[in-house]
């Protein structure tokens, strides 16, 4: 990545200004469901949850953060929806 922005910066004298950082994280999640949820009494059931994070830095910084997870598979493996495949 280094050298493709050295490169380009190289055959484009002037200036260049990072106008956002941002850091992806994508997780997997395992684990057995041995307590109360909110609603939702333990199932003893084994669960896997995908999710990923986005944060955007600045000056250094955490300045914001947006996250998606796979809330219908959880669901789904506890047994609250059905899985209709």
């Amino acid at each position: 990545m280094k050298q493709a922005f050295r490169l380009f910066w190289e055959a484009t004298p002037g200036t260049h200004s990072v106008e956002d950082q941002i850091a992806v994280t994508r997780l997997t999640a395992h684990g057995v469901h041995q307590a109360d949820l909110p609603g939702i009494p333990a199932t003893g059931a084994k669960l896997t949850m995908t999710g990923t994070v986005i944060h955007r830095i600045e000056n250094g910084r955490l300045a914001e953060k947006w996250s998606d997870k796979d809330v219908l598979g959880f669901l789904q493996q506890l047994g609250v929806i059905p899985d209709l495949r």
